[in-house]
């Protein structure tokens, strides 16, 4: 993938709606990362006083924000970003892999939940949903990235605590919602089968990264 030094959450966002697809972290394909393209004085660094800084972390919450992509765990359970361009083919093949929740299953219940709410921070939706007991976290936090990987639960921002002064630290908490609360039912309308869509997505994968196999590919897109 040729692209110019990356430098800001504004130049992210445009590489993006180029690409269409982008995982956030380390994707099984060498080169193919938010992580790896951006320059190297924004990637995570530890200072000698144990503080950190990473400006690609930071940028995620103006990029999913801004409202020109959609954020989630999307690839092989790992996190990601999808232009709105191509949002509605994903959506509209991967929802097609994943059956539609049974009424009255864990799965069910999170959606649910997070549809009356609109958008609970992970922590809040866990509460909420009872998952509240001992080692429940990891569980529950596997549930919520299979409904990401369905296309049905997306992060619409990132929440950080502030301190006394008012200033952010942390690694922050995904607000997540739903793709239907976020940008509506017209934001993924797909006149294509989830065939259809799947077909135009590994075409534009073959176009974007040539060298990569069939099989990286399909265990990327899923």
């Amino acid at each position: 993938m040729k692209h110019d030094e990356i430098y800001s959450a504004a130049q992210l966002t445009e590489f993006i709606q180029e690409v269409g697809f982008l995982p956030l972290l380390d994707s099984g394909i060498q080169g193919y990362s938010a992580e790896e393209i951006v320059a190297d004085d924004c990637r995570y660094v530890v200072f000698d006083d144990g503080g950190w800084d990473w400006p690609l972390w930071k940028w995620k919450g103006p990029i999913v924000s801004d409202g020109s992509c959609v954020y989630g765990k999307f690839f092989n359970k790992k996190a990601g970003f999808i232009s709105r361009e191509w949002w509605p083919d994903f959506c509209n093949y991967r929802r097609s892999k994943y059956p539609v929740p049974v009424e009255g299953t864990i799965d069910d219940i999170i959606l649910t939940t997070l549809r009356e709410h609109g958008s609970l921070i992970t922590r809040e939706l866990r509460a909420a949903c009872g998952f509240d007991g001992p080692k429940m976290r990891s569980k529950f936090d596997g549930y919520v990235t299979r409904l990401q990987m369905a296309c049905l639960i997306v992060t619409e921002d990132f929440v950080y605590p502030t301190d006394k002064h008012g200033r952010e630290y942390g690694w922050g908490w995904s607000l997540l919602t739903t793709p239907e609360t976020l940008m509506g039912r017209d934001g993924f309308r797909c006149p294509r089968t989830p065939e259809e869509s799947y077909q135009q997505i590994i075409s534009h994968f073959r176009t974007l990264l040539p060298m990569v196999s069939d099989k990286q590919l399909k265990r990327l897109i899923g």
